[in-house]
């Protein structure tokens, strides 16, 4: 398990992301790749994962979302719209400056696909691996430990209309068919 050690780095201007952004919406759509599975089992540690297995029930098998409260229930239990976390791999390796700096992000999928609103609406399924998980309707945004780790700057890109719309910060999912995921796996669009 790695504790999240955050190194000293430069964050990109606003100025550097529009310069990148070209280069992250060519990402493909309808089909792509699997670059990533990170588990989450505390609070600010990660595990990169050769093998993840989905799970209805729990999401990501031995990630912390079902022990955590969450403020958005109304008795604090895990939100089942929120058990899941993409982001793009484009985004990503842009803000984070590097491929060792990705699971700072928090998401749990790390993947090569056009995740914006125009290409999976609510309720678009995909096929991870030999798993299957369904784009909710919660809006996934960047927090406090996004701004830090990759800038204000970035921050305010993912904030901003076109970021919400492109959904550069990610897309929640929950879990619809039990299966296995691993880096390198299709991710497709059902």
């Amino acid at each position: 398990m790695t504790e999240i050690a955050e190194p000293a780095v430069r964050h990109l201007t606003a100025a550097e992301l529009a310069a990148a952004l070209p280069g992250v919406l060519t990402a493909p759509r309808g089909s792509g790749t699997v670059d990533l599975v990170v588990r989450r089992p505390a609070v600010d540690a990660r595990e990169e994962l050769a093998v993840g297995v989905l799970d209805p029930a729990v999401g990501l098998v031995g990630d912390d979302w079902a022990d955590l409260p969450s403020t958005a229930t109304p008795d604090g239990s895990p939100h089942p719209g929120r058990q899941l976390t993409l982001m793009s791999s484009r985004f990503v390796d842009v803000v984070a400056g590097s491929r060792d700096r990705w699971a700072l992000a928090g998401d749990q999928v790390y993947v090569d696909l056009d995740l914006s609103e125009e290409a999976l609406p609510v309720g678009s399924r995909l096929r991870l691996g030999t798993a299957v998980v369904e784009i909710t309707d919660q809006p996934h945004t960047g927090c406090a430990k996004f701004a830090a780790r990759f800038g204000r700057d970035a921050h305010k890109l993912v904030w901003s209309d076109e970021g919400r719309a492109l959904r550069l910060r990610g897309v929640y999912a929950r879990v619809v068919d039990a299966g296995e995921v691993r880096p390198g796996d299709r991710v497709a669009v059902l």
